[in-house]
């Protein structure tokens, strides 16, 4: 366990999240346009990617790597470098890239709570994990329009019609 969370504690912090996530809507309706600008946002890539950033570091600067430590040191190297890279190249649709980065970062520790658990409560906080990847998948390939494209790991704005010649 790298974080050492109650099955409680982790469907607590679940809750207050997506109390945190649809709390601006209910108080402010036209709030649509900003989760529009949002895959888009160049801003929020950046926040979202350093936030991912921190995290990664921490975990690989922070977990038992077991017979894998020799990696440790070049990994996290790499690890600003990469970073950096991607701020440098990959301009487009970056705010859902970092964000999906996060959901998979945010999902380890809730599957690790209700991990080998009985009671029922620990298939919500599953549920809850699989499904806010699945809901972001659906998101990105939404808003970046790149139906098959996006899962062969290319970002391309054009229809698939207008690229016929």
């Amino acid at each position: 366990m790298i974080y050492h969370l109650s099955l409680q504690t982790a469907g607590i912090i679940s809750g207050a999240f997506l109390i945190l996530i649809s709390l601006p809507g209910l108080v402010k309706p036209g709030l649509a346009g900003v989760a529009q600008k949002f895959p888009r946002s160049h801003v929020a890539g950046v926040v979202l990617l350093s936030i991912a950033l921190v995290w990664t570091f921490w975990l690989l600067a922070t977990i038992e790597m077991g017979e894998f430590s020799a990696f440790r040191r070049p990994l996290l190297i790499a690890l600003p470098i990469g970073y950096v890279l991607t701020l440098r190249f990959v301009e487009e649709f970056l705010a859902v890239r970092a964000l999906g980065i996060l959901c998979l970062l945010a999902a380890e520790p809730l599957l690790d709570a209700a991990f080998l658990r009985y009671e029922a409560s620990r298939l919500l906080v599953t549920v809850f994990a699989y499904f806010g990847w699945r809901s972001l998948m659906f998101f990105a390939i939404r808003s970046t329009g790149a139906r098959g494209a996006f899962f062969a790991g290319v970002s391309c704005t054009r229809s698939p019609s207008s690229m016929v010649p």
